[in-house]
């Protein structure tokens, strides 16, 4: 099934819907694909300085990682298409104005957005406005 693609019913329809579980970005250097797979890495990207891993707060300090700061993930519950244009904006400039930056993940079906955790609950509020 394809995703939505008109931006007006994205926005209108993208329903935020707040986690629970807190979590952080770890970069270990010299890891590849494949390590920490025992800490259950909600995402990892290997970048030149090493591998970035998206793991639960929880799981990092078992596994003694370091991290500077902690997030809440937001998923937007609407099926967006890969080639849909503007949520990612959209929702970014929606979050800008409020002063809370967002780490995006867009992966198949939802967008996800990684919020600092202290100010998850005002990005929900801000969010809801475009249903609004």
């Amino acid at each position: 099934m394809a995703g939505e693609t008109n931006l007006i019913k994205l926005l209108a329809s993208m329903k935020p819907v707040l986690l629970d579980q807190e979590y952080v970005f770890c970069t270990i250097e010299g890891a590849q694909y494949g390590d920490y797979a025992e800490i259950s890495p909600l995402a990892s990207y290997l970048e030149f300085e090493g591998l970035t891993l998206l793991v639960s707060k929880d799981n990092a300090q078992k596994a003694n990682l370091k991290y500077e700061s902690v997030f809440k993930c937001i998923t937007l519950a609407v099926h967006s298409s890969l080639e849909a244009v503007g949520l990612t904006v959209a929702v970014s400039s929606k979050l800008t104005e409020k002063g809370i930056s967002a780490n995006v993940i867009a992966a198949y079906y939802h967008d996800h957005f990684f919020v600092q955790a202290e100010k998850a609950d005002m990005a929900i509020a801000a969010l809801n406005e475009f249903g609004s």
